[in-house]
């Protein structure tokens, strides 16, 4: 069609969907709740254009018909994953995990920084087990589950920063003000920084509403002015107590960005991380090992070059940047567990093969659990090669072998016999972590 001869209605549609098209990106990526201003914002917006849509004109015509049904199944295509994005379980699941974080905040850390007891092995406990639940959540790579899960870890995550910090390296005890009057100044602001620090905390925690971050950053801010402006005459101690004071100041500035951190797509994109980029780079050399050892005919002869490998990717991601990012820590954890199930599947192997070379009488009861061990050794080959999740047959038929293991192994009277019971205990030790392994390659846990 000649747009210069394009109809008033066809016209008015199309600009709709090019402003409706100028905010689906925010619709994909939105990562609040159904109760967030920008949630009510974009429902406005869309709700607003399919009232547009509806006023245009067809006059009949069947093309600006379809035009119309067009232009309103792609606005309410975007109402609908706005909506879903909102109401997804799995982001419930981690608003509800963020509201444990809060309840731990307000029960155990606002207090302290208002004259409490300090903080205790259960607050350090508690934010660390939620910390783990919220690496475990699965977005399934949708972009608004990303940014929520990354988003409420990087305050949580800054919330145990913050007091880590704070407890591990308090500023320099406060100077006597006799010292030099600039003492008393830099003493009144160490304490304001600790009114802060609490502040900082709540807010990032949402259980404050009396505050804003923007506020905070004045305040923080106008306390280094304060504390440049000091006249320390020089004198190195002083110098030294500010500085410390400042120092501090600047950490607490620096998680103010957190908000807007968080929205950038580099920072919950782990897939294009370098961290896990090297991580991903060991595992797919670990898989290849892997797949050699499985595969060869005579695989004894890969077993020494293999491990002495495998030790050397462990030293890799012993190397692997964590950037104080709980995901990147599961990540490498679990790499560490893939190659170090590798190595002792190699080291069981080598163990079997050596003992069929040696001729001696041994204890029955030891002798059984070589024969488990043995089979241990077939069934964790079949666990290494074993890629699918907990209701696969495989997943429950290796479950119930190693299962049975376990009892024959419990079976096995050692008759006091410490050698024996040795060996027993290193082999229970031996299936519990095979077991654990299938667990841990079944969750379908991701980035």
């Amino acid at each position: 069609m000649d747009m210069g001869n394009q109809h008033p209605s066809i016209s008015r549609l199309q600009e709709i969907q090019k402003e409706v098209k100028s905010i689906e990106q925010q619709v994909i990526g939105f990562s609040g709740l159904s109760d967030d201003k920008n949630y009510k914002k974009l429902e406005r917006i869309l709700t607003k254009q399919l009232f547009e849509i509806d006023s245009v004109d067809t006059e009949g015509k069947g093309d600006i018909q379809q035009a119309r049904k067009r232009a309103a199944q792609e606005t309410e295509r975007l109402l609908k994953e706005l909506e879903q994005n909102a109401n997804h379980p799995h982001r419930i699941e981690i608003q509800n995990i963020f509201k444990e974080a809060q309840s731990l905040v307000e029960e155990k850390i606002v207090p302290f920084y208002n004259g409490g007891n300090r903080v205790t092995d259960e607050f350090e406990e508690g934010i660390q087990d939620i910390i783990l639940r919220l690496t475990h959540v699965k977005t399934g790579g949708k972009i608004s589950l990303r940014k929520a899960r990354y988003h409420t870890l990087t305050k949580v995550c800054a919330v145990q920063e913050i007091i880590e910090d704070c407890m591990k390296k308090q500023p320099s005890l406060p100077l006597s003000e006799d010292a030099h009057p600039s003492v008393a100044k830099i003493n009144s602001v160490m304490c304001e920084v600790n009114k802060a620090r609490g502040t900082l905390i709540a807010l990032l925690m949402g259980v404050n509403n009396n505050e804003t971050c923007r506020h905070l950053s004045c305040v923080l801010s106008g306390l280094i002015a304060d504390l440049d402006a000091l006249d320390v005459c020089g004198r190195t101690e002083i110098r030294n107590y500010r500085r410390e004071v400042v120092e501090d100041i600047n950490q607490l500035l620096k998680y103010l960005d957190l908000e807007e951190e968080a929205g950038t797509t580099h920072a919950f994109d782990l897939r294009q991380n370098h961290s896990i980029l090297k991580i991903e780079k060991v595992l797919k050399r670990m898989r290849e090992i892997k797949n050699e050892l499985l595969q060869a005919q005579n695989p004894s002869e890969l077993y020494l070059s293999s491990k002495t490998e495998l030790q050397g990717l462990i030293g890799e991601l012993d190397e692997v940047t964590l950037e104080k990012n709980p995901c990147i820590r599961e990540a490498r954890r679990r790499a560490v567990i893939e190659v170090q199930t590798l190595i002792t599947y190699i080291d069981l192997k080598e163990a079997l093969e050596k003992r069929k070379l040696l001729v001696c009488e041994e204890h029955p009861s030891h002798k059984a659990v070589w024969h488990i061990l043995g089979n241990l050794s077939e069934i964790q080959g079949e666990v290494l090669s074993f890629d699918g999740n907990r209701t696969d047959k495989n997943y429950i038929r290796l479950e119930e072998l190693l299962t049975k293991q376990l009892l024959a192994l419990d079976a096995v009277d050692p008759q006091g016999e410490e050698k024996c019971k040795a060996a027993r205990k290193q082999a229970v030790k031996l299936a519990q972590n095979i077991l654990s392994y299938l667990d841990l390659k079944s969750d379908e846990w991701e980035y």
